[in-house]
């Protein structure tokens, strides 16, 4: 029997990569990746097609290129972007077109990467949280949420995937620790004394595959993914033993951190403040034992730091 075709968009970045490559490691599963990128001539393209990946060109902006990406595929795995270009509303059109075609496609079962509209418990007036953008709390959280509807209404049958925080900022995004006056490092995030649900983002594309294998039976249903929650306190721990330093936590106020002026800084800080609002509610929402019921290979914090702690930046 031909195997069933699960075409994987974003496969050149972390959360479709991760799902690239775990479908391409377990080839006696009756599944087969199509990697859908908008280069394939790019290197990380090029590395995928090694592993003898499709590899297809086709781009969420022009949505005449997406039916052919999608021809003959059973499932779909879509993720956009935000932080490529940082708008809400762009995004929020690239997931309706990449929704619509499934339909069109006649794939059985989609796997959207998405995050809650943080809208829908704190309305965008300024009561809660700083308005960013004339309209939204957590751009990049309110643009995914907020076209879940368009998957449901006029996509293909989806499940609904949310991510935690990816402890690959620490090498990435500038997140790792930095000196303090003493030598000392200090690992810095505005927490308010919330803990953090974080995962390595390869992960996400494993619990994504963990969904797939599961079948039709998830549609509908909205599974949060994460590795593991600490506090602020245990992370500078597991990384100070991981890296061979003391390393202190500092929870930035929410205030300071807006006003850090790097790129996403607002963005960011009310995400680390919704967060922190949303308590029990949003720890539930992303259960480290469903996820591992869906990826056994899973990796904790600690796990985590034995395979990355020797790429983080000390600042």
């Amino acid at each position: 029997m031909s195997k069933k075709i699960i075409a994987v968009f974003g496969a050149t970045g972390a959360q479709g990569g991760g799902l690239a490559r775990a479908i391409a490691a377990d080839p006696s599963s009756g599944f087969v990746a199509r990697a859908i990128t908008r280069s394939i001539d790019s290197d990380k393209a090029k590395a995928l097609a090694a592993l003898g990946i499709e590899v297809v060109a086709a781009d969420a902006d022009k949505p005449e290129t997406l039916a052919a990406a999608l021809d003959g595929a059973y499932g779909a795995f879509v993720v956009t972007n935000f932080w490529e270009h940082f708008s809400a509303e762009r995004e929020g059109v690239q997931a309706s077109n990449i929704a619509r075609a499934t339909k069109a496609a006649g794939v059985q079962h989609v796997v959207w990467s998405t995050l809650e509209d943080t809208r829908l418990a704190y309305p965008a007036d300024g009561s809660k949280l700083p308005v960013l953008h004339g309209q939204y709390n957590v751009p990049h959280f309110d643009s995914k949420g907020a076209v879940d509807h368009v998957f449901t209404n006029e996509g293909a049958p989806t499940t609904f995937l949310a991510a935690a925080f990816y402890w690959d900022n620490l090498i990435h995004f500038g997140m790792g620790p930095r000196a303090g006056e003493n030598g000392d490092l200090v690992l810095a995030f505005p927490l308010g004394g919330a803990k953090l649900p974080g995962i390595a983002a390869q992960d996400i594309g494993g619990v994504a595959y963990g969904i797939f294998k599961q079948g039709p039976s998830t549609v509908g249903q909205y599974i949060g993914a994460a590795g593991e929650s600490l506090s602020g306190e245990e992370m500078a721990a597991k990384l100070g033993r991981a890296i061979g330093r003391t390393v202190h936590f500092f929870d930035v106020p929410f205030d300071t951190y807006r006003g850090l002026g790097f790129p996403g800084a607002e963005d960011l800080g009310n995400m680390f403040q919704y967060q922190q609002m949303q308590g029990e509610t949003f720890q539930a929402a992303r259960d480290a034992v469903k996820s591992r019921t869906l990826h056994p290979a899973l990796l904790d914090f600690d796990g985590w730091l034995a395979a990355n702690a020797a790429a983080i930046p000390i600042g």
